[in-house]
Formats: C-alpha cells, structure tokens, sequence
C-alpha cells in the first residue's frame, strides 16, 4: 500500500538550553541526496487539524525521545514563537506530497531544556546527534529557515516580547 502523501504544513523545533547551545541531528537520508543534512527537529502534521503544539511536542519525541507534551510537569517548556515560514519543497522531497504542491509552510517552535543531554534518535531518520553554540549550529544547517530561526534565539530568550510557553 504507498504511503499517504505529506500535509505540507510542518513544525520546526529548535531546542536548547539556556547557555543557549543548540541540538541539531543528522538527516539518515541525507546521503541518498549528496550531502549531511543537519537540522533541528522537523515534522509534518499527520492531519490538517493537528494542533500546532501536538505536532511538535509529537515530533521532538518521535526524533529526540525528550517528552514536552503540553500540560507535562517538571518538561522543558515548549513555547510556540508565533512565526510561520512559506517555502519551496526541495526537488528531491516533492515526490512526498501530493503532485502539485510545491510549497510548505513551518510554524515556528523552541523547546528549552535544561542542559545539553542525549537524545534517543530514530535510525530510520537521524544518524547522529550533536550540541554547538548557536551561531555555530546556525552555521552548519543546510536550511535557511532553520538557520534564521536559530539566530532569532537570543530574542526570544531575553526580549519583552516572550514566546507562549504550553502547559
């Protein structure tokens, strides 16, 4: 039976601690496209209606095993930064999705934890793990939206305007 086509709506988790070092994690299919492609989590909604937060909090288990469920006691505080990002699939993922859509949109996520700790990777999707400062894991993303949205973490760790933190 094929596989349903991807909802191109996804969520972009990036965690941290409040050193503000970041985790990024490999992509496993990355060698098939000629290239490491490392990322913070990522995820597509499993339906149109899936909340935001579900998503992601589904997404960080699924890819780091750290559990951030909303209403979780004692759980990092995964906030909801209230940006979105409208971009171009890459070429060689479009055949996830249905024929015709080409773009994606990403709603934005940090997840705060307390220190740098090890994640539980799924092998079918990341190969490896790794925490850098943030300009460093900026740096080393292949996205650009994920890059951007790394730089933006000192603003919304020490701005006014705070991100919506779930509980």
């Amino acid at each position: 039976m094929p596989q349903p086509f991807k909802i191109p709506q996804s969520v972009l988790v990036v965690i941290y601690t409040p050193a503000l070092d970041v985790l990024l994690i490999r992509r496993a299919d990355g060698d098939d496209v000629g290239g490491e492609y490392w990322q913070s989590v990522t995820g597509s909604r499993d339906t149109p209606d899936e909340d935001w937060a579900l998503t992601a909090a589904r997404e960080v288990l699924e890819e780091t095993g750290i559990e951030c469920r909303p209403g979780l006691e004692g759980q990092g505080a995964l906030g909801d930064w209230q940006l979105e990002n409208v971009y171009n699939i890459y070429p060689q993922w479009l055949h996830r999705y249905a024929p015709g859509v080409t773009r994606n949109t990403e709603r934005l996520f940090g997840l705060q934890v307390s220190e740098r700790c090890a994640v539980r990777l799924n092998p079918q999707e990341h190969t490896a793990y790794q925490w850098l400062p943030y300009r460093e894991a900026a740096d080393l993303c292949f996205s650009p939206s994920n890059a951007e949205a790394i730089l933006q973490l000192p603003r919304f760790t020490t701005s006014p305007r705070e991100p919506v933190f779930l509980r």
